[in-house]
């Protein structure tokens, strides 16, 4: 792994909610600021590299989410998401730029071109597949001279048209805060391959992922574009592989058919390739989830987007990381449920596992933390 390319771990914001069960509202927890807040303590102390801040309709809005925790945080990045064809190009560089500035060069930027034709609608976005890209690829070209400094843009496209734009703040990292993209069709491969830097993708099977990494990175070759590959994952981590399974069905225990009915028709009236991707791994059934050693895709019964985690002990987390790293993946994004306690597990249980993790924190040198646990009655020794 190049020095470009080093391992770098995310966590999740859970601005739609979180808690202990999926597909029910017992043991749910309310979305409430403090509660981001110690989730954005956490990882930041923790060592994780930033957070993605979902976007859509059934979240709070991540910009004013990012904004609200910049304050509270040290290190960690925020990956925040830009919407072609919600927000004009010149309003999106300057939100990206204010917010680079108040951070001090802490934010990334995801772009989301939207998959729910519904919810898109109810946006007043009415372009197919196609076009959403279309809009994508020409938000692109305007967004990246604006934020790399280019004054008095001017740019005629099919669905985007400025004159003399032009971002007088600049950004703190100097070509702007560094983009982030995923999508499975071609129209999204062929906007990844010309203006991403890091491509992401929902967790398949390595030998899928495999497939579409070498085909992104042919076509970002031919455009003189290096790209780098990310993968968005959620995970359960217990001591044993055994205790990983039971938390992972205990997850899912509220589920019943009907339920999982209602997601999956869903998801089905969505246009988005990934999306067809998660729901072919289990179509909607319990029956036989996991589908590749120590990938399990119980998640997406009722959850859109990425369905599928990385469920065992921590040294067959740390393996199957190491198997996605050696095809090319140097960044991860994780959640997992509850997202505060599962932070802390993932990052004591699994990052002590994980060569390369430049920003891990979790010092040997800590004085407090025993050795026995609590010191044995309150003394280190003083007392003879």
């Amino acid at each position: 792994m190049t020095a470009q390319q080093e391992l770098q771990i995310f966590w999740f914001l859970p601005t739609h909610g979180d808690g202990r069960y999926l597909g029910t509202q017992k043991g749910a927890r309310p979305v409430t600021l403090p509660y981001l807040q110690q989730i954005a303590i956490a990882v930041d102390s923790l060592g994780f590299h930033g957070v993605l801040i979902p976007t859509g309709k059934s979240c709070e809005d991540s910009w004013l989410i990012a904004a609200a925790l910049v304050s509270v945080t040290k290190q960690l990045r925020f990956l925040v998401a830009v919407r072609p064809g919600l927000q004009p190009p010149s309003l999106a560089a300057r939100m990206s730029s204010t917010l680079d500035r108040l951070s001090d060069g802490r934010l990334l930027v995801n772009v989301v071109t939207g998959g729910d034709p519904i919810e898109n609608r109810g946006d007043g976005i009415f372009l197919n597949h196609e076009e959403r890209y279309k809009v994508t690829k020409e938000f692109l070209e305007v967004y990246k001279r604006l934020i790399r400094g280019e004054q008095q843009v001017n740019y005629q496209g099919k669905h985007i048209n400025v004159e003399n734009a032009g971002l007088l703040f600049p950004p703190v990292q100097p070509l702007g805060p560094p983009l982030y993209f995923g999508g499975s069709s071609p129209a999204a491969l062929a906007v990844a391959a010309e203006h991403i830097n890091t491509y992401l993708s929902w967790g398949e099977p390595i030998a899928d992922v495999t497939e579409k990494i070498t085909a992104v990175r042919k076509l970002a070759d031919e455009k003189g574009n290096q790209l780098e590959f990310g993968i968005r994952l959620h995970v359960i981590v217990r001591e044993t592989e055994q205790e990983a399974i039971d938390a992972a069905n205990k997850l899912i225990s509220h589920l019943d058919d009907e339920v999982i009915a209602q997601a999956q028709s869903i998801f089905s009236r969505m246009d988005s390739m990934g999306q067809k991707r998660m729901q072919a791994l289990h179509n909607g059934s319990k029956d036989s989830l996991f589908i590749a050693p120590n990938l399990w895709a119980g998640i997406g019964l009722v959850r859109g987007g990425a369905g599928t985690a990385l469920v065992g002990s921590p040294e067959q987390v740390a393996e199957r990381i190491r198997g996605y790293q050696a095809v090319g993946i140097s960044k991860f994004i994780f959640s997992g449920y509850p997202h505060l306690e599962e932070a802390h597990r993932f990052a004591e249980l699994v990052m002590p596992l994980l060569q390369g993790l430049k920003e891990f924190s979790f010092s040997s040198s800590c004085i407090n933390t025993g050795p026995f646990g609590e010191t044995i009655a309150n003394d280190s020794g003083q007392n003879k």
